[in-house]
């Protein structure tokens, strides 16, 4: 299968929509819904779910660029459209929600537990979105769901898997064959979708408030950990191992301790920031 980049040209303007602006957008619009609707059911205060996104915005573009130019060397990305890495991105991002939320004297774990499925359903819509423009696939496969990208980023040619990626031209082909490739974003995606349903369905039944949010850290570490085995990546160290699998080992380590530390009893109150938008009658099941 031969997919192209999806693109919304915008008439008198030097710029189209891609696909990855698109999903993000929405990414950051569904992941603002879900908090409201928990604030909602738990009768607390639902303009916090605003003010988590508007950190989780500002935040996030600046940690997944800084990330970037580190990862790459180069200061000029700053200033393009592209060059955003995923985990920079959520810890900027989570730094951003958590500072703020600090600011307004809201409970750690409630930040944590309030964002844990949204930042599941985000995460999955912003794979959905580097799939629509070409972007982060995996290794040359030859099962039958293997993509071809001729214009992504870069195009999946075996000259540019080789040079960029380090993946050896197959014998006999072309170092400008357009090769079919793992899918990877819709795998994460899809994982992801999955978790997400999980971390939704356990947010009720009276379980420990920010016990969630390790849970979450546990499913985004471990896809990414055994996604990482069919990406196409250049930052591989230690032998086989990249520096996001890695990061995601330390995420699964901090969301294990995380989960067993808050197993058990209550959790604290929600605080009067949260509480001032309180419904009578609500109940936190």
């Amino acid at each position: 299968m031969t997919v192209y980049p999806f693109v919304i040209p915008l008439p008198f303007f030097p710029h189209e929509i891609t696909g990855y602006g698109l999903m993000m957008m929405v990414a950051f619009l569904v992941g603002g819904w879900l908090v409201t609707l928990e604030l909602r059911r738990r009768g607390l205060r639902e303009d916090y779910a605003a003010d988590m996104v508007a950190a989780a915005v500002v935040g996030g573009i600046i940690g997944a660029k800084l990330w970037y130019v580190a990862l790459t060397g180069d200061p000029g990305a700053l200033f393009s459209r592209g060059g955003l890495v995923w985990y920079g991105g959520f810890i900027g991002g989570a730094g951003a929600v958590m500072l703020n939320g600090w600011r307004l004297r809201v409970p750690l774990r409630w930040t944590m537990q309030l964002g844990a499925p949204a930042l599941a359903a985000a995460y999955a819509l912003g794979r959905v979105g580097c799939f629509l423009v070409n972007d982060d696939y995996g290794r040359p496969t030859s099962l039958p769901w293997g993509m071809r990208f001729p214009e992504g980023l870069p195009p999946s040619t075996a000259g540019n898997l080789a040079q960029l990626f380090g993946i050896p031209v197959p014998a006999g082909i072309s170092p400008s064959t357009v090769l079919a490739v793992h899918p990877t974003q819709l795998y994460e995606a899809g994982i992801m979708i999955a978790a997400f349903m999980v971390l939704w369905s356990l947010r009720r039944g009276g379980r420990p408030i920010g016990w969630l949010f390790g849970l979450y850290l546990i499913f985004a570490g471990g896809e990414r950990f055994m996604i990482e085995i069919v990406r196409a990546k250049d930052d591989r160290f230690l032998g086989p191992f990249t520096l996001a699998q890695l990061t995601s080992v330390i995420l699964i380590g901090i969301g294990t301790w995380l989960f067993l530390r808050w197993r058990e009893g209550t959790g604290p109150a929600p605080g009067n920031y949260l509480e001032t938008g309180a419904k009578a009658g609500s109940s936190p099941e």
